[in-house]
């Protein structure tokens, strides 16, 4: 476009002051453009208007298009015009140049300028286009898209993890997972269904890995096995994973991201070789034991990349997970996990109603508490299986970040629920 007379609209990132000439860089969703004004071929009135431009301050530039190696991507702007379109407040709250490091809190207090910057505005360009992947692979799989409520009359799988609220007269809570609602699907002719939608988790971590307040990716089956369910978890992400290589190269370069992309199918680990390979390096673990963090960290070392944990013990999984038919203390429950961070946990589901009503009760569950969604089972409800992933998890992955708060416009957690 050099000799062309161009108009580009946005906020001045930083300007330089060298006397005879003023470098202003303009940033728009786009990038960066530099507008060179030198004193000398320019009036006094249009250098006055040019060293006006406060840092953030919103303008709009009319000139002409010049070739300058020096510059971003290559060219600048020799203006015949500027507006000033709305002047920014100073100081500003951080430095959308990043030459001054700003804690996480503050960014996350002042997320509006925060997110000006571009390695941080591409995590969730990156973010949207995996949720925009997603909906695409389950619409091409013959998925119907589900939304189911989250004002809750009792917890979705037990536990104490919830956050209450005040409906009407009623104690209601917030809901922890779709997992009921979409099960209960099955039974009724919608083979597949799938949800993107908040979960809320009334858990007291204060980690790099925790929300509570969270976006979840589900998906149920019909007449699908736990194997089914693995094979379309790994398949969309290895769909993700080449739509983000292809459609999101700027984005993976601001943050110099290299996409991890396995050639070869995701290894599946039982979960007794994993207590192996736990305890090979010296970390203690014994069967019936979730995985700690420092049990993640050595599995994560040794795998490397994205894997599958199978065979769970039935004891330490939910009440709606389908045990091993030929070694019933071992259930059909799976997690993925990419290196030392769990991303999706999945089953095949119990589909019977004496089994699932037996498993309540195993659990110290209270069947009458689950009334609505046992009745879904008393008439037919076929064999089914699914998983959740967390997509605010997964977006770490894409993007190389290592706070999951980061991935969130918005963070909530046990201490923030501002902005």
């Amino acid at each position: 476009m050099a000799g062309e007379t161009v108009q580009i609209t946005g906020w001045v990132h930083e300007i330089r002051d060298l006397g005879g000439i003023v470098f202003v860089l303009i940033r728009d969703k786009n990038g960066i453009t530099q507008l060179t004004a030198p004193s000398k071929k320019l009036s006094e009135e249009m250098m006055e208007d040019v060293r006006a431009a406060r840092k953030e301050t919103i303008v709009s530039v009319t000139g002409k298009v010049q070739e300058s190696p020096k510059a971003p991507n290559g060219v600048e702007i020799i203006p015949d015009n500027i507006d000033i379109i709305n002047v920014s407040q100073l100081p500003l709250p951080l430095d959308t140049t990043e030459k001054v490091d700003a804690e996480m809190d503050t960014r996350l207090d002042s997320r509006f300028m925060d997110l000006r910057k571009h390695d941080v505005s591409a995590i969730f360009k990156i973010k949207s286009q995996m949720l925009h992947t997603t909906r695409n692979y389950f619409y091409d799989h013959d998925f119907t898209e589900i939304t189911t409520p989250k004002l809750v009359a009792s917890a979705t799988e037990g536990g104490t993890e919830l956050f209450p609220i005040t409906y009407f007269e009623k104690e209601a809570f917030l809901g922890q997972s779709p997992q009921l609602y979409k099960q209960m699907m099955m039974g009724t002719g919608l083979d597949r269904v799938f949800e993107i939608g908040q979960i809320f988790r009334a858990e007291e971590h204060d980690t790099l890995r925790h929300l509570n307040e969270a976006l979840s990716i589900d998906a149920e089956m019909s007449f699908k096995s736990q194997q089914d369910a693995m094979d379309l978890l790994e398949d969309l992400i290895r769909n993700i994973l080449a739509d983000i290589s292809d459609k999101c190269r700027g984005e993976l370069e601001d943050l110099e991201h290299p996409l991890d992309v396995p050639s070869e199918p995701f290894p599946v680990v039982p979960y007794e070789r994993v207590i192996d390979i736990v305890n090979s390096h010296d970390v203690e673990m014994n069967y019936g034991e979730d995985l700690n963090r420092a049990a993640e960290k050595v599995l994560g070392e040794e795998m490397g990349s994205y894997y599958f944990i199978t065979e769970w013990p039935s004891a330490i999984k939910p009440f709606y997970v389908m045990p091993n038919v030929a070694e019933p203390e071992k259930s059909t429950a799976f997690d993925l996990m990419y290196r030392d961070l769990e991303l999706s946990s999945g089953s095949q589901r119990v589909h019977d109603y004496e089994t699932l009503y037996n498993q309540l009760e195993a659990k110290d569950l209270n069947p009458d508490s689950f009334e609505k969604y046992l009745e879904a089972f008393k008439y037919g409800m076929p064999p089914h299986s699914g998983w959740g992933m967390g997509a605010d998890r997964l977006t770490m992955v894409l993007t190389g970040v290592k706070n999951i708060r980061e991935t969130v416009l918005f963070p909530r957690d046990r201490r923030r629920l501002t902005p």
